[in-house]
């Protein structure tokens, strides 16, 4: 047992859900009640169910927040099949509210992503938010740290938007900026050196449309690859472009960036800016715009923290570790032997 909860020192709260459907029950608890140990580590309770009948034993508040959890998850069953991550994500929300995340309550008031090989739904209240945001507004700011899925949920809804002929393409661009590795070294022009850094942004296309049909609509540059530095003197009309890694640019570069938006087009800027690899004494683009535009009608900032990593649950923790030690860092750092 995960808890630290005693069963013989406290009254259980007793749950029945219905329908008595063993399949949904199967669903809500996961492979060997995984989902229910989860449930009870981050919840404090001790739960045990026999069908569909479950006692909760804890504290007053935390076996009422199970009980409420546990019903808002089993409702999700009629229409989805629960994953570890899935709880995860929710219990979260639940824990920092102090209630269930009530947006899991009905899946119809969940923004549902439509593409050509899967639905996707965002997982948590703020990439939820983040989703709605973009569909309303035609210039968005994801911000936050690795994991989040701001950059997997903009590709996902510019899938969408070409599917739907709302645009005619979809542009995917970076700034060309070495983090850590030297783009000298490597073969090919400039877009063939930045190809490699725009992998995760193919992997999400080829899990939303398939690889053969990716590499079709990118021979006919429905898809188009573009490093940042190409994007200078054109207008993009009826495009659906994706600005990746937007920490990594300067103030000109996301100025230019975001003045070549043309009619019809829909622009979403990710970025992390705890990860500049820009040169010192640099500014980042990111930054800096953040304060620029942060009040201009028709543009949306979304801010990820690390409670929304969807990722390994080590992955919040690590992000929490640098930002605490970074925040408490006083030592000077490393000196350069660059000449």
């Amino acid at each position: 047992m995960t808890t630290d909860v005693s069963k013989s020192e406290q009254k259980p709260s007793v749950l029945s859900l219905e329908p008595n459907d063993v399949q949904r029950l199967a669903n809500l608890c996961g492979p060997f009640d995984q989902h229910l140990r989860l449930i009870e580590k981050r919840l404090n309770v001790a739960i045990h169910n026999r069908g569909n009948q479950f006692s909760i034993y804890g504290k007053s508040d935390a076996a009422e927040l199970a009980q409420q959890f546990l019903q808002a998850v089993f409702k999700q069953t009629e229409h989805d099949t629960i994953t570890a991550e899935m709880i995860h994500v929710q219990l979260r929300h639940a824990g920092h509210d102090h209630a269930p995340d009530k947006s899991t309550d009905s899946v119809n008031e969940i923004p549902v992503i439509r593409t050509k090989k899967e639905l996707i739904k965002p997982r948590g209240l703020n990439q939820q938010k983040y989703v709605q945001s973009v569909r309303r507004h035609d210039i968005n700011f994801g911000v936050g740290p690795a994991g989040t899925g701001k950059t997997y949920l903009a590709v996902a809804l510019a899938v969408e938007a070409l599917l739907n002929n709302e645009v005619e393409r979809i542009l995917l661009v970076r700034p060309a900026v070495e983090a850590g590795e030297k783009l000298g070294f490597l073969p090919g022009d400039l877009a063939q050196k930045i190809d490699p850094y725009l992998r995760p942004l193919y992997d999400a296309l080829y899990e939303m449309l398939g690889v053969e049909t990716v590499n079709k609509l990118i021979e006919r540059q429905v898809i188009e690859i573009a490093p940042l530095a190409y994007m200078r003197g054109r207008t993009l009309n009826s495009s659906y472009i994706i600005l990746d890694e937007s920490q990594n640019t300067t103030r000109a570069q996301m100025k230019m960036f975001l003045t070549r938006i043309g009619f019809g087009s829909t622009a979403v800027i990710t970025g992390d800016m705890s990860q500049i690899d820009l040169p010192r004494g640099t500014q980042s683009g990111l930054v800096h715009v953040s304060r620029v535009l942060r009040d201009v009608d028709g543009i949306s900032f979304t801010y990820f923290a690390s409670a929304d990593v969807v990722r390994h649950p080590l992955v919040q923790r690590i992000v929490d570790a640098y930002d605490e030690f970074e925040a408490n860092d006083t030592s000077e750092p490393p000196k350069s032997h660059e000449r």
